[in-house]
Order: C-alpha cells, then sequence, then structure tokens
C-alpha cells in the first residue's frame, strides 16, 4: 500500500487518509475518491490530499477483518459468540451465552505477531458474561491501516484458527450448606452466594447444619443437585479441617486445598458422588470478587480446574480487599 500526500487531481480511486470539508459538508476519511469528490474538493480550494493506494496484494480492511473474525470463529453458534459486521476495519465478537470465555492465549498471542497493522483484543480469559442480551463485547478485530498484504492476511488467519469460544452454564442446580457452630448464630452470609448463582440462572437450595463432620457429610449425601457448595461458620483452615473431612465421611474425595487468589486462600475443591463441591472461603459471603467466583465460574461451566489452573490465578489473584476482613493483610 503506499500512503501519502497527492495533488487533488490525481486522487481520484484512492482512500482518503483524512476526513475534509468540501462543498459544506464533510468527506469522511476512508471513503473511496469519486470524480465528483475530486471535484468538490477542488471547489474548496484543497490542492493536495493524503490518500492510500492498494497494491494489487492488498486485502482492504473490511475484508481482512472479516476473513479474521470468521477463522477465529469458525462456527459462531456452536461458540456461543455471534460477529458483526465490519465497519473501518473492524469485526465486534459478541456472547449469546451465559457462561465463560474460553480464549486460546497462544494462539492469540501468534495472531497478533503477525503484522502490526493486524490485531486483536479480547476479554480476560475465562471472564463471566451473565447477560442474554447478545450485547456482551468479548473481542474486537481491528486492522490499523486500510488494508494489509494477502500474504500477512493469510498466516494471520492460520494461527488465529479457533482461539474463541463460550463454555455455557452447564449446571442448573445447586445446595448451599451453611454452617453454625451455636443454635442461636445468625442465619447470614448466604445471601451473596445466592445472588451469584441466579446470576448464572441457576437454583440454590440453602440448608443450615451444625459446624460438625457428621451433620455436614448427611447434608452432603442428600443432597440432589449438580453442585455442593459449603460455607462454615469457622474458617477452613487445614485440609483436614471438619469440612473436607465431611466430604471423605460422604464418600467424596478432596482434591484441592487452597488457592493462590487473595481474599480468597482457604477455597477446597473436591467431588462426591460423581458431582463437584465447593469450600467456600468465607470471603464469598461478600458480593466483593474472590478466588473463588473464578473457580465457581469455571465449575459451573462443566469445566475441570486443575492444580496447575488454580496455581495460574496466583499471576492477578492480589484482588481488592474489603475493610471489613477481620484478618487484613497488612496490620492497622
Amino acid at each position: 500500500m503506499k500512503f501519502g500526500p497527492v495533488p487533488v487531481a490525481q486522487a481520484e480511486g484512492a482512500i482518503l487518509a483524512h476526513s475534509l470539508a468540501a462543498d459544506g459538508s464533510r468527506i469522511r476519511k476512508g471513503k473511496v475518491l469519486t470524480s465528483d469528490d475530486v471535484a468538490a474538493l477542488t471547489r474548496a480550494g484543497h490542492t493536495s490530499v493524503t490518500v492510500a493506494r492498494l497494491a494489487a496484494t492488498d486485502v482492504p480492511e473490511d475484508e481482512a477483518a472479516t476473513g479474521i473474525a470468521r477463522a477465529l470463529v469458525p462456527d459462531p453458534a456452536a461458540a456461543g459468540l455471534h460477529l458483526a459486521a465490519a465497519h473501518t476495519g473492524r469485526v465486534n465478537i459478541y456472547a449469546d451465552v451465559v457462561g465463560v470465555l474460553d480464549v486460546d492465549v497462544a494462539r492469540v498471542r501468534a495472531l497478533n505477531a503477525v503484522d502490526p497493522m493486524i490485531t486483536l483484543a479480547t476479554a480476560r480469559p475465562w471472564q463471566v458474561v451473565i447477560t442474554t442480551d447478545r450485547r456482551h463485547l468479548v473481542g474486537t478485530v481491528k486492522i490499523i491501516a486500510y488494508a494489509v498484504d494477502q500474504a500477512s492476511l493469510k498466516l494471520a488467519v492460520a494461527k488465529a484458527s479457533g482461539a474463541m469460544r463460550m463454555r455455557p452454564v452447564a449446571m442448573r442446580t445447586a445446595k448451599l450448606i451453611v454452617t453454625k457452630i451455636a443454635e442461636s448464630d445468625k442465619e447470614v452470609g448466604h445471601r451473596a452466594i445466592y445472588q451469584r448463582l441466579q446470576a448464572l440462572f441457576m437454583t440454590c437450595d440453602v440448608v443450615y447444619v451444625a459446624h460438625t463432620e457428621d451433620a455436614i457429610a448427611q447434608a452432603i449425601a442428600a443432597a440432589e443437585t449438580d453442585l455442593v457448595l459449603i460455607l462454615t461458620a469457622s474458617a477452613t483452615s487445614d485440609p483436614h479441617d471438619v469440612a473436607p473431612e465431611a466430604v471423605r465421611a460422604a464418600g467424596g474425595q478432596v482434591t484441592r486445598f487452597g488457592m493462590p487468589v487473595d481474599p480468597g486462600n482457604l477455597l477446597f475443591l473436591g467431588t462426591q458422588g460423581g458431582r463437584p463441591v465447593i469450600g467456600l472461603p468465607g470471603c464469598a459471603r461478600s458480593p466483593a470478587l474472590n478466588g473463588a467466583d473464578w473457580v465457581l465460574e469455571r465449575v459451573v461451566c462443566g469445566l475441570e480446574v486443575s492444580d496447575d489452573d488454580i496455581a495460574a490465578m496466583g499471576v492477578g489473584g492480589l484482588l481488592k480487599e474489603s475493610p471489613a476482613r477481620p484478618h487484613p493483610r497488612e496490620k492497622r
């Protein structure tokens, strides 16, 4: 592509690089100039204009952006996404379902390394989408120049293949087991958790039990839901504390205790009866973002959360701390 100033008389067929006033209106940048445009610019006193002229091997910006977006999402319906029409070298990508965004980070990096004029920006990997209005933007392809070389475009398309998709919520029901140390304890703490599940279009049955291994184990075994959550009156501070032992007593197993996200360190993860069990940290009582959100959102979308997944959460895992936290990070 050739870019630069040319005499107005020679500008027909070129792409206008900067909007200009002519005959009481504006000729917008990006427009392919016609003979009428050239005449209007001449009458307005313009002697030269900055334009872009495409080479034979160049692909126009909208066509290039569309090609990359279609490579990213080759089957939009299966991916739970839809592509907007290209405009000024941009194609926006929107979520169609409630769930989390699955991004192949390596493919996105490779795509963005092909040519500085070819760009893709996405939402954070595993970002939750909790709207059904089909207007939640999760990615945007933008061609910075008016065109890109077809060889670069071909390489970018290959690198981008299938790099984005939604993972929709796969579970519909949850049981939240909240423990009490004394009968007089106030029944608090479940509202924020209930609201999290409701936002994911899940139903939640809340049950209060004594803070004992037997009581929790019985509640777990009695659950007939897709997911079991446990919120204890006293923080779970060891892999063999009351709640993890209750999971084992109910015939389940604990696969992970602790996570490198703060707030959220004291989460544990397990299974019982073929379904996930999440032991929630105390910070889950707050509506503020915490490590349990990142695990819960993936689990309800039917994704396995491995040790490697949790270990990776440490980068960016220092979250905003609630002023109501009983044991803050820093002494006050």
